[in-house]
């Protein structure tokens, strides 16, 4: 029985991926450089800064859309641009996965960033680098840590919409979430340390819904809801909008644009919105011994969050990337070019 069961052939299929992951992350980091583009496109940093600013001024909310983009994009296939591409002849686009549809945003941010690159060096930032260098950009103009980020990925020619469909996501256990960064050769302290990028920004009532009204099938809220917390969203996400309500909440109600570790002081205070934030604190049976003690140290430390955070950041840049003559430098971040 034990010898037929799925089991360990799922555990040995993540354990096969995970070690592919590693040799091909290994190998490429050694091509990637903080100093990759400083004769071919000087500016390349400031550039980026330059118009995520400008589209910050626009919408406050901008810097947490393009932080998640490098989380969607890394996770599916590695940071290789691909979560940029449109729909083709060819291309299935992960923007119309389930994770991405009407949630993943701040695509024109991007294009904008492209095309003044495109201005003052030609063919020479991949939209891979972009959507990493926005991240670091948006995180540290939201008062969090900097960190150097390691550039010379290349650009994707496919994208995978099934990949994006198996993104981690809110509504899933601590342990499918863990298995999912382990396999992409993330930690735990980098699954609780990126969880902290919910410091800023905003998640729909459809993704909290069944917290306040179904949990798990019940018919009663989530237990693990601190009683006031769960008074004030039921306010905010009737039962009787459904569960297709798209109206936005707080991820951090403390201090919602600013990149702080007050997001850790919430989940400790059964304050975490979406169930995939108080699971690493309050997954029953244990299931959160290896999480919980993290969630209260970043929550009594932020330098200790913001020094995991950064490296974690680094890490995650560094999924399987596209290098050397893989892939190509796209002229248009939304679609292949053409021979």
């Amino acid at each position: 029985m034990a010898a037929s069961s799925p089991v360990p052939a799922a555990l040995l299929a993540v354990c096969a991926l995970l070690l592919a992951v590693s040799l091909h992350s290994a190998g490429a980091q050694q091509q990637l450089s903080s100093s990759y583009y400083d004769d071919s496109c000087p500016n390349v940093y400031g550039t980026v800064r330059r118009v995520v600013q400008q589209a910050r001024a626009a919408d406050p909310r901008i810097l947490a859309s393009l932080i998640r983009l490098q989380f969607h994009d890394c996770f599916v296939n590695g940071c290789d641009g691909s979560l940029l591409l449109d729909d083709s002849p060819t291309i299935n686009s992960e923007k119309n996965a389930l994770p991405n549809t009407n949630s993943a945003r701040g695509f024109p941010v991007l294009d904008d960033i492209k095309d003044a690159l495109e201005n003052a060096c030609p063919g020479i930032v991949s939209c891979a680098d972009i959507v990493v260098l926005a991240a670091e950009v948006s995180v540290d103009l939201a008062g969090g840590p900097s960190w150097k980020v390691t550039l010379g990925r290349r650009d994707a020619t496919t994208a995978s919409f099934d990949g994006a469909n198996n993104l981690p996501a809110p509504t899933e256990d601590l342990d499918v979430h863990r298995q999912k960064f382990a396999a992409v050769g993330l930690e735990d302290a980098d699954f609780v340390a990126l969880q902290g990028a919910h410091t800023i920004g905003r998640a729909q009532c459809r993704f909290i819904q069944d917290r306040l009204d179904n949990f798990s099938g019940t018919g009663q809220p989530d237990p693990t809801l601190d009683g006031a917390f769960l008074n004030a969203l039921r306010r905010s996400c009737p039962a009787s909008a459904g569960t297709g309500n798209t109206r936005l909440n707080n991820l951090d109600p403390a201090s919602p644009d600013a990149f702080d570790n007050s997001y850790y002081a919430n989940i400790v205070r059964n304050r975490g919105l979406l169930r995939s934030d108080q699971v690493m604190l309050s997954a029953p049976a244990g299931a959160a011994a290896a999480t919980a003690p993290i969630v209260r140290r970043f929550a009594g430390s932020q330098e200790e969050f913001f020094r995991s955070f950064a490296r974690a950041m680094v890490k995650m840049g560094n999924i399987a990337p596209l290098t050397g003559s893989m892939g190509e430098v796209r002229r248009n971040c939304r679609v292949v070019n053409r021979s």
